[in-house]
């Protein structure tokens, strides 16, 4: 999700606002669920982007999006 507000930020261990994930996905300096796969975010975007009745193609971009976010890089195969 977009983090330019910085009520959406999640926390650093220090506390400060991390710049890199939102509240729903990380605090503390944690994952809020360490182990959820790619394809759980997806269908969670999908849930929730649809539940706000934004276009198919808004969302597909967004899906399409998570392989290149940071935290889903440690899964690529090499």
């Amino acid at each position: 999700m977009p983090i330019d507000n910085l009520s959406d930020r999640g926390t650093e261990k220090d506390g400060s606002k991390s710049s890199a994930y939102c509240k729903y996905c990380y605090q503390q300096g944690n994952f809020t669920d360490p182990h959820m796969s790619m394809e759980k975010m997806e269908a969670i975007v999908k849930t929730q982007m649809g539940n706000l009745h934004l276009p198919a193609s808004i969302i597909q971009r967004s899906v399409d999006m998570l392989p290149h976010l940071r935290r889903w890089q440690k899964e690529k195969v090499s």
